[in-house]
């Protein structure tokens, strides 16, 4: 009787991966922020994005800056950047939807684990088209700590059943590439600054990627 193979998976950082929004983020936070009194630039984004809204709140503003005024200021962003992304749509960026067909196909399990609210996640994926693509889909409301600790990641490997040295870490930020290194995860850094992010295996897009670059990192495992 012969055994089924062994499961692997990809865990996917959505924003700046499978889409592009880092600009609706950046608008979103000046807005919200400029609201308070407080600037907030390029340097800042670049710095900060991919990480939770408290964090970067505690960074920006206090770090003893309260909950409810973390929930009140980042609230704030989140609509406009929901109401941005409504307004401009959004599409997968290219090799996105050639690999969620792909990789399912070859065995592989799939989620999103993601800094996002869960309102966010689920907005963006049913813009795209993506609801009920992926396997589990996990948002910032599920774990304590957000990216560079690699909870996300390590709840994302958990709910699809797969121990994370068999998980293949997809992101474009140093926090996430971070995260998913701590989490003992192979690592694959996409973007334009892809090559600055320390991961396993980089391309400035998904199309970019050799064909076996997933099942590659897997093997090295």
């Amino acid at each position: 009787m012969s055994s089924s193979p062994p499961r692997k998976a990809v865990l996917w950082d959505l924003d700046g991966t499978l889409i592009d929004s880092s600009e609706l983020h950046f608008v979103a936070w000046r807005e919200a922020l400029a609201a308070e009194g407080r600037t907030y630039d390029r340097v800042d984004h670049d710095a900060m994005f991919g990480m939770r809204n408290d964090d970067i709140l505690r960074r920006l503003v206090d770090p003893g800056i309260p909950e409810a005024e973390i929930a009140r200021i980042a609230g704030a962003k989140e609509r406009r950047y929901r109401e941005l992304a409504a307004r401009s749509g959004i599409e997968p960026l290219p090799g996105a939807r050639a690999w969620l067909r792909a990789l399912p196909e070859r065995g592989f399990r799939m989620a999103i684990a993601s800094s996002a609210p869960r309102e966010n996640l689920d907005a963006i994926l049913a813009a795209t088209g993506l609801t009920g693509v992926l396997d589990a889909v996990i948002s910032s409301e599920e774990v304590s700590r957000g990216k560079p600790h690699p909870d996300v990641f390590l709840r994302a490997a958990e709910r699809v059943a797969v121990p994370p040295a068999r998980c293949v870490v997809v992101e474009d930020a140093p926090a996430g590439v971070l995260a998913g290194k701590r989490g003992g995860m192979r690592v694959i850094g996409v973007g334009p600054r892809h090559a600055e992010l320390g991961a396993d295996l980089s391309a400035e897009r998904l199309d970019q990627l050799p064909e076996d670059a997933f099942d590659r990192l897997i093997e090295r495992g």
